[in-house]
């Protein structure tokens, strides 16, 4: 067939390709993909060109007309050539038109299959959308307790995703939620000034360390205390995130949390007050001896100027040992560790990651400001992460001596992916090692000197003795003899 006569026959509809196809549409709802017959004729009429009856023929000849006027044939002649040629270029550009509206839709068409095309070897195919819609029609229907919008259901759908990983670390944040985790790293919010963490153990979540003058302190909370409630709603199977958002409120608030603390008995409830915090994540004391104390209670961008800042005045107060303390210390940024590792460490490897696929990126230090007096590092169950990068590389360097108990053991990364929507996800998407190639994921990082923390000394006293760090002082003088 001549490719113009069908794409012609495609415009009235007769030809091969004038009937339906169904896709599949957005959503799960089915898409109607229909080819509409073609108009050859004005208003509305049928393109169908009908042969008019030729009427039979007689042999009588028909009456002579009345002689025209001189020059009136070739006037009529004329006129009708002229009538014949626009009535066969007004058919044309009907054509062309019909050709070029035809043209227009069935880009549009495809631009917008092209725009969401469901795989069907993927999880997202027609089946689980239409499921999806069975639970949300049931839903509709039934569910009795509340109202539920039709965003509840889609942030419900996304984190579900990533819960369906098994990864406590991987999870959806919507704009909102990623404001707030902004607001945090960036030192300050509103809340009660405690740092959570997630306990393996009862996958409940868990304080992991105290701001010292926060709410939290002022409130008796301590470290490994496990949040059960937060106002009455139960954290079981909570993401950190949600946790997190329960706690944080506007400023003057109060917060009861139900704690389950070791040596107790029963419940504890504590009701916390809310107000602005600003996160001091380094702090520098001058110690006697010559030694200095730097403690670090995260690892965020603003972390990396102040401990420079805090070595700085070390130095100008004449360091001759000193403590760093990660104990409580969640993690936080990569890039910040690295950076401050640079201001201690010799040439060499800091840390190295393998994504899923092989890759490895290399972080490198040059050397330039290796830590120049004898070095003792304070480490706990609750230095994860980002502290274990640090406590790692200084222990494969033999640089420093760690005191303490064995970490946390998280050896892997995530990274935060923003959308165009302002939602986020954050999502597990390497492992890292130590300049020796250890990782140390599910194992965490052994002291060199073993120091239990006496935790009944130290809140059965306003002195608050903390006989880790006295055994840490003990060390460091026996180095820098």
């Amino acid at each position: 067939m001549d490719e113009n006569k069908a794409y012609f026959d495609n415009l009235s509809g007769s030809g091969p390709e004038g009937n339906s196809r169904t896709g599949e549409g957005r959503n799960g709802q089915s898409g109607e993909y229909a080819r509409q017959s073609g108009t050859g004729g004005r208003n509305g009429q049928s393109g169908e060109y009908v042969r008019q009856p030729v009427p039979e023929w007689t042999p009588i000849p028909p009456a002579r007309a009345p002689k025209a006027e001189r020059g009136s044939g070739k006037g009529l002649f004329f006129g009708g050539l002229i009538t014949g040629i626009a009535g066969a270029l007004l058919v044309v550009a009907i054509c062309y038109l019909g050709i070029y509206i035809q043209n227009i839709v069935e880009s549009s068409k495809r631009e917008a299959e092209a725009g969401f095309e469901l795989n069907e070897d993927s999880a997202l195919n027609s089946d689980t959308l239409g499921k999806m819609q069975m639970l949300e029609e049931t839903i509709d229907q039934y569910f009795y307790l509340w109202d539920v919008e039709d965003q509840d259901i889609r942030d419900g759908i996304y984190r579900g995703m990533l819960a369906s990983l098994g990864d406590p670390y991987s999870e959806y944040y919507t704009a909102e939620e990623l404001n707030a985790l902004m607001e945090q790293t960036e030192g300050v919010y509103f809340g009660i000034g405690a740092y959570i963490g997630l306990d393996e153990a009862t996958t409940l979540p868990k304080i992991s360390g105290i701001i010292a003058g926060a709410p939290s302190e002022e409130a008796d909370l301590r470290a490994n205390d496990l949040i059960y409630e937060v106002d009455g709603v139960s954290t079981y199977g909570m993401s950190l995130t949600e946790v997190v958002s329960l706690i944080k409120g506007e400023e003057g608030t109060e917060v009861l949390l139900t704690i389950i603390r070791e040596g107790e008995s029963d419940y504890l409830e504590v009701t916390v007050s809310r107000r602005k915090v600003e996160t001091p994540t380094v702090q520098y004391k001058k110690m006697e001896d010559g030694m200095a104390y730097i403690q670090l209670t995260e690892f965020d961008e603003i972390s990396i100027t102040q401990f420079e800042k805090a070595l700085g005045d070390a130095r100008a107060d004449g360091m001759e040992g000193l403590i760093l303390d990660l104990r409580a210390n969640p993690g936080g940024s990569l890039n910040a560790v690295v950076e401050m590792a640079r201001m201690l460490l010799p040439e060499g490897m800091i840390v190295y990651t393998e994504d899923k696929n092989g890759k490895r990126s290399e972080y490198t230090c040059d050397g330039g400001r290796e830590l120049e007096v004898p070095l003792v590092v304070l480490i706990d169950m609750n230095s994860a992460s980002a502290s274990e990068i640090m406590a790692g590389a200084i222990k494969d360097y033999g640089i420093g001596t760690l005191v303490g108990t064995t970490t946390f053991g998280k050896g892997i990364v995530q990274q935060i992916i923003p959308f165009r929507d302002g939602s986020a996800v954050k999502i597990t998407i390497s492992a890292y090692y130590t300049p020796k190639g250890n990782n140390i994921h599910g194992i965490g990082i052994e002291p060199d000197v073993v120091c239990e923390f006496d935790g009944e000394a130290y809140y059965g006293s306003e002195d608050h003795p903390d006989n880790q760090l006295e055994k840490a002082k003990e060390v460091l003088r026996g180095q820098m003899r």
